[in-house]
């Protein structure tokens, strides 16, 4: 089932096993899924002496992977191929202790202080280009406490328990059989949420307090960039981040990176992380600011992993996200019918009718890879015409199952309890509310600058944008902003990456002027 060189691959990981693992399979004889199964488990155990199958008889489909005898709280019901094929490799190998996404030490204290018994289950789709970051993210959960328990269950052999649950978008997390969370997050994102759901205990964690010349909040294109030239000049440099890549991680091609033909989001991401690698930078991922203060010219970072991060620099380079509607049944549907990422969610409206909200570069992006796969797309706008490239509204035109409606203001997404069934606009000539027939509704508004935890040190504008000088000086001195959190007009990779690089050097040569510690200073 694996060819030769993704075999080598394999093998080549494997190398560096010490302990035995063993792949137990439980698979009904009848299973159309059986067959897949035990190829693809007997090619991977054939890759080290230190791993083995062992194939049973049983109801359904399922894997446990066991250490040294031991099972883990890991279940796969789920053949793991697809984009979930690095998820069972780094199952393994962050066993073993190893692997590019081990948690540091202030993660791993937070995920043993839960004290409850959790029992997750992850609904999964093997194409679904955010599941892998979430299942991944909750399997290292469950290898450093044994109070969770995680299951993987692919949706298209599982359809009849999709079914029940009334799930329509992916990855849908349950937790304690309740629904927790739908689509895209991160480790520290769900480990934060996990936290306000079940019982914790921090008796015996200590608050971690670190120093730095330089703290870049954020890890995009702009904080890479700032972090990267600010290791250059000899600064201590630490990246506080989510996730390294941003927002460009949702990002399917890239074709306008200035001398980079063609890439994707996932490439560039490794690429900036790669970079960040190449110098002495302290890469903090999985965890967000909680609050910032400056205190004698210093600026104390408290961050979700209990850290206090000091630095007489700080550079805020935090992108934006995106928007909702905050209209009544957006947030009750989001993973049953409401949904955010067209490459993950459109598969599951295959010749279903659906809505698409916004008419800017992404909503007509989003009309149009929809429209080989719905039977009927409707893009609501609010204003009188469309705002997205005129090419993209060409193609739009073009297309006999996508209908456009301007001068549309939603109001309320409606369902019957377990999925959407039609969106309510007002016409904003007429002033007559309608009502669309839908089973889907894909919000596609544009994005919010990520600067809420700033807001007390830094001058913003109405739409939360940090005001900046032409050297991403902010008002507040030692401080500096970078990429779509700022004013800076064009919201593109390559603007945040000179952005990035224009607020290290400022803060490089305020270093050398002794401006970093001084009172605030004015933009005008």
């Amino acid at each position: 089932m694996l060819e030769q060189a993704l075999k080598t691959q394999v093998t080549t990981f494997f190398g560096h096993l010490k302990s035995q693992y063993t792949f137990e399979v439980t698979v009904a004889d009848t299973h159309p899924s059986k067959n897949d199964m035990v190829s693809l488990m007997e090619d991977v155990a054939s890759c080290s002496d230190k791993v083995t199958l062992n194939v049973q008889s049983g109801e359904g489909l399922s894997m446990n992977i066991v250490k040294d005898g031991v099972p883990s709280n890991i279940t796969f019901r789920a053949v793991p191929t697809g984009h979930e094929f690095t998820t069972l490799l780094l199952a393994v190998l962050n066993m073993e202790g190893i692997g590019k996404n081990l948690p540091d030490q202030a993660i791993i204290n937070k995920i043993k202080s839960i004290s409850e018994k959790v029992e997750i289950r992850s609904y999964i789709s093997l194409s679904c280009t955010n599941c892998p970051e979430v299942v991944q993210a909750l399997n290292v959960m469950s290898m450093n406490n044994p109070n969770i328990t995680h299951q993987i269950i692919d949706g298209g052999i599982n359809q009849e328990e999709v079914e029940q649950l009334g799930i329509q978008a992916v990855p849908t997390v349950l937790v304690n059989g309740e629904q927790f969370h739908v689509g895209r997050s991160s480790l520290g994102e769900l480990l934060g949420k996990l936290e306000e759901l079940v019982e914790t205990s921090t008796e015996n964690i200590e608050a971690i307090e670190k120093e730095y010349d330089v703290v870049v909040v954020g890890g995009g294109p702009a904080g890479v960039s700032s972090a990267v030239y600010s290791a250059r000049k000899g600064f201590k440099v630490a990246v506080v981040a989510g996730t390294i890549g941003g927002q460009v991680k949702e990002t399917v091609g890239i074709e306008n990176m200035i001398s980079i033909t063609k890439t994707t989001g996932a490439e560039l991401t490794a690429n900036l992380y790669n970079h960040l690698k190449d110098y002495p930078i302290d890469i903090l991922e999985n965890r967000w600011v909680e609050n910032v203060e400056v205190v004698d010219g210093y600026k104390k970072i408290t961050t979700s992993m209990n850290e206090v991060i000091t630095a007489p620099a700080l550079v805020i380079a935090t992108g934006a996200s995106w928007r909702k509607l905050g209209v009544p049944g957006e947030t009750e549907y989001i993973g049953s019918g409401v949904a955010f990422c067209t490459h993950c969610d459109a598969p599951y409206f295959k010749g279903k009718k659906v809505v698409v909200v916004g008419g800017g570069n992404s909503g007509l992006e989003a009309a149009i890879d929809l429209s080989s796969i719905a039977s009927e797309v409707t893009v609501l706008e609010f204003m009188d015409t469309l705002k997205g490239d005129q090419v993209l509204q060409d193609k739009v035109n073009e297309l006999p199952n996508v209908n456009v409606i301007t001068n549309a203001a939603t109001k309320e997404v409606i369902g019957d309890g377990k999925q959407v069934t039609a969106l309510q606009y007002q016409d904003r000539v007429s002033e007559e509310i309608k009502s669309i027939t839908t089973d889907g509704v894909f919000v596609q508004i544009g994005l919010k600058a990520n600067s809420d935890a700033f807001k007390d040190i830094v001058e913003t504008n109405r739409m939360g944008e940090i005001e900046i000088d032409a050297h991403n000086r902010t008002s507040q001195a030692g401080v500096y902003a970078a990429g779509d959190v700022s004013i800076v007009p064009y919201k593109q990779i390559v603007i945040a990456m000179g952005e990035g690089s224009k607020a290290a050097l400022s803060a490089f040569e305020d270093k050398i002027k002794n401006k970093l510690m001084s009172t605030e200073i004015s933009l005008a």
